[in-house]
């Protein structure tokens, strides 16, 4: 995070995770991801990809990309609650950051990447492009400041389901901060079109164990209303409800058959990568199971 440039950060982040799968016993892991097979005598070694035989000293065939490229939508918040921040680095920054990582990694992959930003209502709309220049116009759009106030998460997300009507993936990165209820119906739209959802939470390690120590005046980012707390009076209440929001929000994404992916902002990036690489994985043996 200490890198200032956003598609340097990116690239860090993937190379960073290449190379410790390289290391690691998940060799096979990126391949089911992006549904490689191993090679098999008889098969054309035309179709031998040789970067993954350079990172795993083993020999795989690559589908045809008219049968395994993706279509992928990363929808980011870029409302007022997102620049809170006591890790050195605000929500919007690792959200950023971690859309610029999906973006770049999928890029590689010769995927289609587009992009929403959004906070009360959408800010920017990028379509879901494959080709030269596009990665660094999805770079600049996502480094956009945040101009709007509240949290409307319900209205983008129908805004999505609106616009993108060919099956896909839909990644929302997020802190959720809303009510868990006005979300229920707009996911099952976009899932009802066919889209794999998944929804990264992001969060500052004080939201979730509200670990402050002095009695403080604390101001509502979005709606400037103050309140001053005394922390170990309100720690036990505060966490009641925070939990009941979590779980209220992981019920949702359970109905809607979304994945869902709490996150914190003092989490290696790399391990989020991990998280959305492993869940592909396992939803992909999962549909080849049914079929």
């Amino acid at each position: 995070m200490s890198i200032r440039s956003l598609e340097l950060r990116a690239r860090a982040v993937v190379e960073g995770f290449w190379n410790g799968l390289h290391r690691s016993p998940y060799h096979g892991f990126s391949v089911e991801f992006t549904e490689y097979r191993q090679y098999t005598p008889g098969d054309d070694p035309r179709h031998v990809d040789w970067r993954v035989y350079a990172r795993t000293d083993r020999h795989y065939i690559k589908k045809f990309e008219d049968e395994t490229n993706l279509r992928c939508h990363i929808l980011l918040d870029r409302s007022r609650s997102m620049e809170f921040g006591t890790t050195g680095h605000t929500k919007a920054d690792y959200a950023a950051t971690l859309a610029a990582t999906f973006a770049h990694f999928l890029h590689q992959q010769g995927d289609a990447i587009g992009l929403m930003t959004f906070d009360e209502q959408v800010r920017e709309l990028l379509p879901a492009r494959h080709r030269p220049g596009h990665l660094r116009h999805l770079y600049h759009a996502i480094e956009s400041p945040a101009a709007g106030t509240s949290t409307q998460l319900g209205k983008p997300i129908e805004r999505a389901a609106d616009l993108l009507h060919k099956r896909g993936m839909v990644i929302v990165l997020s802190d959720f901060l809303a009510d868990p209820a006005e979300l229920e119906k707009p996911l099952l739209r976009l899932a009802a079109i066919g889209h794999e959802i998944c929804a990264f939470q992001v969060l500052d390690p004080s939201e979730r164990d509200f670990s402050f120590r002095e009695s403080s005046l604390f101001e509502d980012a979005e709606s400037g209303t103050t309140l001053h707390i005394d922390p170990a009076a309100a720690r036990a209440g505060y966490l009641q409800r925070f939990n009941a929001h979590q779980q209220a929000l992981a019920s949702v994404c359970a109905r809607v058959g979304v994945s869902w992916h709490p996150l914190v902002t003092d989490r290696p990036l790399g391990m989020a990568l991990f998280d959305f690489l492993q869940d592909r994985a396992r939803r992909g043996r999962i549909i080849r199971r049914a079929s």
